[in-house]
């Protein structure tokens, strides 16, 4: 849940399976790049793995290789940065990524050309979340070997093979041979963001502006949500940096003296790096008596294993203590053993899809659940937390064909409480996650009151990812669009901010 948006967005991966070609998604959207190295709360710095091109065969063909070195910083190093367009992500390194007998020579390595679109340079101290299964993009073949050669080669894409016979190929391409082969495909939005890089961004001149809003007798909101509103992330970054610079202040602090309410609260939220953001909406959920169980589900049941492992790194940076223990003892039973299952950040990412092992699965939760007294827990929390997006969809598929009803109801039928919600939680995101946050968005305004914590909090975090699938999924299941809800339950300069967010014109 991406990782945020455009400028951090929860990741979907690389399917390698013919069934299902899904590309994936960056973290937090789709400009997000990790914190630079001067505080990064990350562990130390080490290269991306290298993919190398590798053949076995008599006849040897030119090594073609291919790393990702990090391309120059556009910006100074900042505390918290966010990103630049459609970054492509490599995997997730393995405690032995690849065989000792393939890596190059160090003078060939040397010689590689840089991938300039790559999200974690070896300069900033960033490395990627130790998971399977993620979307770095990597293809097999299941032919009868690979390649241009005459021999048992290997393709020329953008990474490394070998050859023994029915060989098989990593990498983000795959060989002109008679094999049959798989690959990723490059990462893409999950949706339709609202709110966009700024063309002409001058983080200069918006600094000065927004000094020129609050400096003197009263301030000029108008000009705050224009300039705030209507930059992502990482341009709100940039621009804190300069307004710091040029003026010696800091701009949350001027924003919090010059503004109140949830207008206050919105434009602060929106000022945070968004990983920031999300760990001091977990950290509220669980400070003080009582426990937002509701705010634990929505982040964690949503987000993808780079993003829950980035906040996790942050997390204990902020706040000093591990967010696994913390929800430990906030949580307890079915629900402390479902969030700690997600905590880990381990679900197979992959994209493949098995279907003899999706009908094995929903006959599983069938004998777990509804063909017995009594439910067992685990094996709901095995398959929903592990198994893949692509891989959940045919089960749920299979388990309907099997009992003529939704997985979901079966759930509403067995569980109750906090893992009953999380569990429809993982069920509806991976049917439709643009309804899921509809319905986030519909429950926070309906009835007496408005939870606007929720409210800016969904708006916040889809902004820069999906909202505009979920205001076309909010009208098709409540009626009426997203902006006349807004309108009815929020005034003045807070709702004509959230229109700027969510994409809408202002109205009086």
């Amino acid at each position: 849940m991406y990782p945020f948006g455009s400028g951090s967005g929860m990741p979907s991966y690389p399917p390698t399976s013919t069934n299902h070609q899904e590309p994936p998604r960056a973290p937090f959207g789709a400009g997000w790049v990790p914190p630079m190295q001067q505080n990064s709360p990350y562990p130390p710095s080490q290269p991306s793995p290298q993919m190398y091109q590798h053949h076995h065969h008599h006849q040897h063909q030119p090594h073609q290789q291919q790393h990702y070195p990090g391309a120059p910083a556009p910006y100074p190093p900042m505390s918290a940065p966010y990103p630049t367009a459609n970054p492509s992500y490599p995997p997730y390194p393995s405690s032995n990524p690849y065989p000792s007998q393939f890596a190059p020579p160090l003078h060939q390595q040397q010689q590689q050309q840089p991938v300039s679109n790559s999200p974690y340079p070896t300069d900033r101290g960033y490395t990627p979340a130790m998971t399977a299964g993620y979307d770095g993009g990597y293809g097999y073949g299941n032919g009868q070997g690979h390649g241009q050669g005459q021999g048992h080669g290997h393709g020329q894409g953008q990474g490394y093979g070998q050859g023994h016979g029915h060989g098989h190929g990593h990498g983000q391409g795959y060989g002109n041979g008679q094999g049959q082969a798989h690959r990723s495909l490059p990462a893409h939005r999950e949706g339709t963001p609202t709110v966009v890089p700024a063309q002409g961004f001058d983080p200069v001149k918006d600094a000065h502006a927004l000094r020129k809003a609050m400096k003197g007798f009263g301030t000029d909101e108008d000009a705050l949500i224009e300039i705030i509103c209507r930059r992502t992330n990482e341009q709100r970054q940039e621009f804190q940096r300069q307004y710091k610079t040029h003026f010696g202040k800091d701009l949350i602090e001027d924003i919090k003296s010059e503004t109140s309410g949830n207008f206050e609260k919105l434009l602060v939220g929106l000022l945070r790096p968004i990983v920031d953001f999300y760990c001091a909406e977990l950290n509220d959920a669980m400070a003080g008596l009582g426990t937002d169980e509701e705010v634990l589900i929505e982040i964690l049941c949503t987000l993808s294993n780079m993003e829950i492992y980035t906040i996790k790194n942050q997390y204990l940076r902020l706040y000093g203590a591990h967010l696994e223990s913390e929800l430990k003892s906030e949580t307890s039973g079915n629900f402390k053993r479902l969030l700690t299952s997600l905590c880990t950040a381990a679900r197979d990412e992959s994209g493949r899809v098995d279907p003899n092992a999706a009908k094995n699965d929903a006959r599983e939760l069938l004998k777990a659940g509804e063909l017995r007294v009594g439910t067992d827990e685990s094996m709901f929390n095995m398959i929903l937390c592990q198994r893949n997006y692509q891989q959940l969809k045919m089960i749920f598929q299979e388990y309907e064909n099997m009992t003529g009803h939704s997985l979901e109801k079966a759930i509403k039928k067995e569980f109750s409480g906090d893992v009953m919600e999380g569990l429809i939680a993982i069920y509806r995101c991976v049917t439709n996650k643009a309804e899921y946050f509809a319905s986030r968005l519909h429950k926070s305004m309906a009835g007496i009151g408005t939870n606007d914590t929720q409210l800016i909090r969904v708006i916040i975090t889809r902004s820069e990812i999906d909202m505009t699938d979920i205001k076309v999924a909010f009208e098709r299941l409540y009626g009426k669009s997203l902006k006349s809800w807004i309108k009815g339950d929020t005034s003045g300069h807070y709702k004509h901010a959230l229109y700027a967010l969510v994409g809408e014109q202002r109205s009086s």
